[in-house]
């Protein structure tokens, strides 16, 4: 038996080690946390542009690109920076470019965006752990940069985003273009963010019988901004410089209705509003909400999913108990993001397309997709499009809608601390994103990543003297974004587009900035792309020619007659510009980076707006350890506070004796 002269030292002994064991196991669980990342974020989206090579049969490829449309699955191999991987699932992605290409026929020379699936064909295979990505073309993007600058910035302020990088893809060794490369949100990316792979996801996009009426929702959303005018007589137009009438102008009749306010009548909440894409709740039928509940991402989509989903929505536009139906606090720092890269084909206009909704325990979340037409993409004209992207206000940031149509921005803005919330995030990307100039310095990294790569690209839409022309107005333009936002939070500046539109005396002016110059929808006004083949490469109708010509087609009922082709042909249109004209309402547009500065990103409040739980922003830069890990530890601190539990109650009982 233990002498009693030693039992407190024994026992002091065991509570110490216990003790340093606890904090060693809490120390090294917090480590792992942010050390260890997965193998394909350190192989695929490192500094360094990825090389790709499609290697596959020529009758495959042949039948993939003739088809494109159809998004059938093909087989290849590819080799990735070097390293083959056997059996690979390609297909084409996007909308724009695939309807395009399907309506020019053999005359379209454009590249199509392509997804990646490592085990369509070999099942639990994965690139180095990833199920899935792409390579998006650069239709409509001159700066080659807008969607990964949107995905930096949605990044900064603590958004899950999707890993991402540059890609040079070739064909059996023949160039096909430069594009940049995503993770898709499936699986992988559920486990890296959430740590989990529990949960569905919804590819939130307009159905296919729906894209016949997007040129008018398209010009419903741009006619939105302020200051701007659709009258059907198109007798009236903002002036634009050089007497250059802006493109797109007055090619279909939209109720002039100022920015985030409800038309008489009632809303008409967009192409959105027949599928669900608003979230606008209308009744307990799967089938109303079509464009999400049809687009789930994982094929195990039960009824109880479904109903899920419609109860959030159900309880989401009543306002009632909304950190218990949505991820808030996810939904505030999104919207904010959102809300100063100005992008139309989104959830906040008439579009109500191009984001994910993230459904776990019946909890929503909202994930960025699709940025090539951010930062004013789908305005047109010159200086007079560039002032209303930046002064776009921050708290009626809809467009073609009224704020009532978006029930997921506006009931949560309606909720004081939400706005508060909402508006601190606004300022922390305005200081920390834009004003430390991270914003710029990040621009100047990414043309010394990808100058020489952009030069060389047979895919171009746009000159390589475009692209540098755009990077000066790009840099401008967030910078003026910023300045503007800064003073509609100080309140110098109407936050609402009612009241920019009763005062314009204090908006910023950006008449020093070409917005066409960074590109748009349409892809490359003017100009021609530098060789033949590529994502661009088309014979694209200059600015001036596009609203007289669109008048022409809708004076005709959109049908092109000898007549209407003579009319057309006088005001300088070519056959191929005729072509594209004809086809041109049937067009839809289509499809974070984790490596910005960790050190500025924004301190996650504690006690911010609830939901789901904050996605791991740490795993963006590493990963979180595995569930059974984490539980593990947890067993293990248990087991030892018992033991010293025990111990103190032995020490005690032994002095009482």
């Amino acid at each position: 038996m233990i002498s009693s002269k030693y039992i407190a030292v024994i026992t002091t002994a065991a509570m110490l080690f216990s003790l340093v064991l606890c904090g060693f196991i809490v120390y090294a669980a917090n480590s792992f946390d942010t050390i260890r990342i997965p193998q394909y974020q350190q192989e695929l989206f490192g500094e360094e542009v990825v090389t790709i090579d499609i290697q596959v049969s020529e009758e495959d490829w042949q039948d993939l690109l003739g088809n494109a449309q159809a998004k059938e699955w093909i087989s290849a191999d590819l080799v990735i920076n070097g390293q083959r991987f056997s059996t690979i699932g390609i297909r084409t992605k996007g909308n724009s470019s695939l309807s395009m290409g399907s309506r020019m026929g053999d005359s379209y020379d454009g590249n199509y965006s392509l997804q990646f699936k490592a085990n369509k064909y070999v099942k639990g295979q994965t690139f180095y752990g990833l199920d899935v990505f792409c390579v998006n073309n650069m239709i409509g993007d001159a700066t080659y940069m807008k969607d990964y600058i949107a995905y930096d910035l949605m990044s900064y302020i603590g958004v899950a985003t999707p890993l991402n990088n540059y890609a040079s893809v070739t064909v059996n060794g023949e160039d096909y273009g430069f594009g940049i490369m995503l993770e898709r949100y499936e699986q992988s990316f559920l486990e890296r963010v959430y740590n989990t792979a529990s949960g569905q996801l919804y590819n939130v996009k307009i159905g296919m019988g729906m894209r016949g009426d997007f040129e008018d929702l398209r010009q419903s959303a741009v006619n939105s901004f302020p200051g701007r005018r659709t009258d059907v007589n198109h007798t009236d137009f903002p002036a634009v410089p050089d007497g250059t009438a802006e493109q797109g102008e007055g090619t279909t009749e939209v109720p002039n209705i100022p920015r985030g306010e409800r038309p008489q009548g009632g809303g008409f909440g967009g192409m959105g509003s027949m599928g669900g894409g608003s979230l606008v709740y209308t009744d307990d039928d799967p089938g109303s909400y079509s464009s999400v509940l049809d687009n789930a991402v994982f094929n195990n989509n039960s009824d109880s999913d479904k109903q899920r989903v419609i109860t959030a929505l159900k309880n989401l536009n009543a306002g009632t108990d909304l950190e218990e139906y949505i991820d808030v606090d996810a939904t505030l720092r999104y919207f904010a993001a959102h809300t100063v890269v100005v992008n139309l084909d989104s959830y906040t206009s008439n579009m109500a397309q191009n984001y994910y909704l993230y459904e776990r325990d019946g909890v929503l979340a909202i994930l960025p997709w699709d940025y090539n037409l951010a930062f004013g993409g789908m305005s047109f004209g010159g200086t007079s499009g560039a002032t209303d992207v930046v002064n776009f206000p921050i708290d009626t940031p809809v467009s073609g809608v009224s704020m009532e149509d978006r029930p997921l921005l506006n009931k949560l803005l309606e909720v004081d601390e939400y706005m508060d919330s909402y508006h601190e995030y606004l300022r922390q990307i305005v200081e920390g994103y834009f004003e430390s100039g991270l914003y710029e310095s990040r621009i100047r990294e990414l043309d010394t990543k990808i100058n020489d790569y952009v030069k060389n690209d047979v895919s171009a839409s746009y000159t390589y003297e475009q692209y540098e022309a755009s990077l000066p107005h790009f840099i401008e333009l967030g910078r003026l974004r910023a300045e503007s936002i800064k003073g509609q939070l100080d309140g110098t500046i109407p936050t609402t587009s009612s009241g920019q539109s009763a005062d314009t005396s204090s908006l910023i002016d950006a008449s020093s900035i070409t917005l066409s110059a960074l590109g748009s929808m349409g892809g490359q006004q003017g100009g021609e792309a530098r060789q033949p083949g590529g994502m661009g490469g088309m014979d694209m109708i200059e600015t001036e020619l596009m609203q007289p010509a669109m008048q022409v087609l809708m004076e005709a009922g959109g049908e092109v007659t000898s007549e209407v082709r003579d009319e057309l042909l006088e005001l300088g249109l070519t056959d191929e510009q005729i072509e594209i004209l004809t086809h041109m309402q049937g067009r839809l547009p289509g499809g974070g980076n984790e490596r910005g500065l960790p050190n500025a990103m924004p301190e996650r409040d504690a006690n911010a707006p609830g939901g789901m739980g904050r996605p791991d922003m740490n795993n963006t830069i590493g990963v979180v350890m595995s569930t059974d890990s984490h539980t593990s530890y947890t067993a293990l601190i248990v087991v030892l506070l018992m033991i010293l539990a025990g111990a103190t109650a032995f020490v005690a009982k032994s002095k009482a004796r």
